[in-house]
């Protein structure tokens, strides 16, 4: 897969916005990461990012300016930190994560490698968690821009880039600005610059039968497992019948376990809880199978009934 750059005009305007984050690890060493300002002295990124850290320090410009304290919310993976001297006036708008749409164009913005860099793509899933949408999107981004800034096409912050899956080109996820305007985040204490504790992971570090359906999901549907898909996508649809994602991917499994009748009825139902869902679109017309004479639909036991 190919990936754009966004326009000269648009890094300008958000290098000063998305800044470098430099750790100072306890075993010694350094890690790099990046952080956007949302605030007068307030930048957030990646706990993954800070987890080690001995030190912290943000380079605004020609500064290295020392962050003296965090707020942290590491199963979320976000952390604010508490940085005196960065301006307000750097600060980007937020705009919902939960008004975004398959297929909308979305910029990607961090640091990598020591040098500020952006990617152009698109939504390609948003996927339910906690209230919010966690965005899955085509832009790429490396190790270094953990904690960069996803921004829709009016430069509104709409997520946080925090983690990707290896085995494809378009499994990188941005965690949904929502969890960062929580009240809890505004009022969650803050605490020194130092270690997590051991046991503080993101929902994406812990092990496979803690993580989000969505998530297990992805893994398998990037093996190509479809015999261990199945089953988990046809649970979910039973937990959220009306969510799209569930149906959509007990439609792709059955597909590739050569059951196309069962397959179009799982996507049909995919479709009609959400007309515009691309990817559910998509394969339907793959199958290429003519409409079955009755419109009531029953995939594996499970109505699809919403």
């Amino acid at each position: 897969m190919a990936f754009a750059e966004p326009d000269p005009a648009t890094l300008i305007k958000l290098s000063t916005s998305v800044l470098k984050v430099e750790v100072m690890r306890t075993q010694g060493g350094y890690s790099l990461g990046s952080g956007v300002v949302i605030g007068e002295d307030r930048v957030v990124t990646n706990c993954h990012v800070t987890r080690d850290a001995r030190l912290i320090s943000v380079l605004q410009g020609g500064l290295r300016l020392p962050a003296q304290s965090q707020q942290v919310d590491a199963y979320h993976d976000l952390c604010v930190l508490h940085v005196r001297g960065i301006e307000g006036s750097r600060a980007v708008a937020f705009g919902p994560a939960g008004r975004l749409t398959i297929g909308q164009v979305v910029t990607a913005v961090g640091h990598t490698a020591g040098a500020f860099q952006g990617s152009s793509g698109e939504v390609l899933a948003l996927h339910r968690m906690d209230g919010a949408q966690v965005i899955q999107a085509s832009n790429f981004f490396s190790s270094g821009a953990s904690g960069g800034g996803l921004f829709d096409a009016d430069l509104h912050l709409v997520g946080i880039l925090t983690f990707r899956l290896r085995g494809g080109n378009a499994h990188y996820f941005a965690a949904p600005i929502e969890w960062l305007a929580r009240s809890r985040m505004d009022s969650e204490a803050a605490q020194q610059i130092g270690p997590l504790a051991p046991g503080e992971l993101a929902f994406w570090e812990r092990l496979a039968n803690a993580q989000p359906t969505f998530l297990r999901a992805a893994a398998l549907e990037v093996e190509g497992n479809w015999r261990g898909l199945q089953p988990l996508a046809a649970e979910w649809t039973l937990l959220d019948a009306g969510d799209p994602e569930p149906w959509y991917l007990l439609g792709l499994a059955l597909s590739r376990l050569d059951q196309p009748r069962d397959a179009r009825l799982a996507l049909e139902c995919s479709l009609a809880i959400s007309p515009d869902y691309a990817a559910a679109r998509n394969e339907l017309q793959r199958l290429a199978l003519p409409r079955d004479a009755q419109s009531e639909t029953h995939v594996a036991g499970i109505s699809c009934r919403h």
